[in-house]
């Protein structure tokens, strides 16, 4: 059971970096980082289509990551 859940783990690992590596990118926030982000005081918009999709299977992801993670301490412990 502890080698399951720890391949799961790296497998779910690996998606999660091709996840983050997937989401797009936003040219704006380097600027913002630059100039205070003054820029970004009206632009708070809701994530549509793809973005939305890739933020919502991202943490899909971590919430797995963290789950099998706790999973395989309390194995480990017992």
């Amino acid at each position: 059971m502890y080698n399951v859940i720890e391949t799961l783990l790296i497998i779910v690992s690996v998606l999660i970096v091709i996840a983050v590596l997937m989401q797009p990118t936003k040219q704006q926030d380097a600027l913002n980082a630059l100039s205070g982000g003054g820029g970004d005081l009206f632009s708070n918009q809701k994530k549509r289509g793809f973005e939305a999709f890739m933020v919502k299977v991202t943490y899909v992801l971590l919430v797995l990551f963290f789950v099998f993670a706790l999973v395989l301490v309390y194995l480990s412990s017992h």
